[in-house]
């Protein structure tokens, strides 16, 4: 589609409601979270967390891409250098809006990757200046200092390069494990012969501990919504990197829809819940998106491993091949075979001294530094780290990627 810059107007509406069904169903096709998933993060009882809105990209009144965008005060402590955090830290018991950067991000707070939806024909290099201006004109009316492009994938990074003014720092890399034909044997074979012996032995151990019954329920009962959102809260609150806290509003507008399954186990002959797992079906993978375990259970009983074999298992069941497994918590998911997917955030703070010190960090962030479990593994697989390629300053002094 033959469009340029100044034929791309940007606007903004706050509830994917008010975009055409048809435009969704384009530009964020069954492989992706469409219209349901954002439907239901508005639905969830997340406003005190986030504030989501969607940018449109019209040309000549046709609407040719969307971007969802959400508002978000990140706790300081996620973002800042570790000795600006605490000094920050310390300030925030006094002046608690210090302890908060107040940040715009394009993407999802909780989808696989970052997503700017475009026409067939349309490319993100063809529309991104027109959307970086229209991104930061909102942030500036939002009074947010930071915009962020989130978690976007390796193939975008070419167009993202346009980006004047950002700078790019890895992210928390995504995972996916890939399921060879023509079943649970097959991935068995796939692994690597420690990693085979070690999981065989935890089921095995977790068999012989604690007898367990597996559901996968499409339309969870308010009484099975308790129990999973319960057991979503102990794990959100072990958690090392907490972002999105889930609640029952949340869950209730999830389940029904026709790509979520609740995986969920729990004791013979309708005993409680010890684990779930929701997982979304999209396109030609399972997408792991929120798991919840009983620590009073956990521990020798391995119920993490238990909750995969039951994803695996679905996966299979449904033909397809590929389970996503999402970011952090990389341990379990390495053992498993998980392969890490590099993801890059895009930054940009209006006040040039504290963009310069937020640059400065993102240079030395690795694989490494982002998570002790990857620098772990990446010791004993050194091939397999992946590294931003940086090229370029913007002529104004502040980094860019092209």
């Amino acid at each position: 589609m033959p469009i340029n810059g100044q034929s791309v107007q940007v606007g903004f509406v706050a509830r994917a409601e008010e975009i055409p069904p048809a435009a969704w169903r384009e530009f964020f096709p069954p492989a992706r979270e469409g219209a349901w998933w954002y439907q239901a993060l508005e639905g969830g009882g997340l406003e005190d967390q986030f504030v989501f809105s969607y940018a449109v990209l019209t040309v000549a009144g046709r609407i040719v891409g969307l971007a969802p965008c959400f508002l978000h005060d990140v706790p300081i402590a996620l973002v800042a250098p570790r000795p600006v955090a605490l000094v920050l830290r310390g300030l925030a018991v006094l002046f608690p809006r210090l302890g908060y950067q107040r940040t715009l991000f394009v993407g999802s707070p909780c989808s696989e990757e970052g997503t700017v939806g475009l026409a067939t024909g349309v490319t993100l290099g063809q529309v991104l200046a027109e959307l970086r201006a229209a991104v930061l004109a909102r942030a500036r009316a939002l009074r947010a200092p930071m915009v962020v492009f989130k978690d976007f994938p390796e193939p975008d990074l070419p167009a993202l390069r346009g980006l004047a003014g950002f700078t790019p720092a890895l992210s928390y890399p995504g995972t996916v494990v890939d399921l060879p034909p023509p079943d649970k044997e097959a991935y068995f074979r796939s692994l690597a012969q420690t990693q085979r012996h070690n999981l065989r032995k935890k089921l095995r151990r977790s068999r012989e501990l604690l007898a367990l019954e597996t559901q996968v329920l499409a339309h969870p009962t308010d009484e099975e919504l308790e129990e999973i959102s319960g057991l979503f809260l102990q794990t959100y609150q072990r958690g090392k990197t907490k972002f999105e806290r889930l609640g029952l509003p949340f869950f209730r507008q999830i389940r029904g829809r026709p790509e979520s399954r609740f995986i969920v186990l729990r004791t013979p002959g309708g005993g409680p819940a010890v684990a779930f797992m929701l997982v979304f079906v999209l396109g030609d993978r399972v997408v792991n998106k929120f798991i919840g375990l009983d620590y009073n259970r956990e521990g020798r009983a391995y119920l993490y491993f238990r909750l995969f074999e039951a994803a695996v298992d679905f996966t299979y069941s449904l033909d397809r091949h590929h389970l996503q497994s999402g970011q952090t918590g990389y341990r379990a998911k390495l053992d498993l075979g998980h392969a890490p997917v590099p993801l890059v955030n895009f930054f940009r703070h209006q006040n040039p001294l504290v963009h310069a010190v937020f640059r400065a960090v993102a240079r030395h962030i690795t694989w490494r530094s982002l998570d002790a479990d990857l620098r772990v593994w990446l010791e004993a697989h050194p091939e397999k780290e992946w590294k931003l390629p940086l090229s370029g300053r913007d002529p104004r002094g502040a980094d860019r990627t092209g």
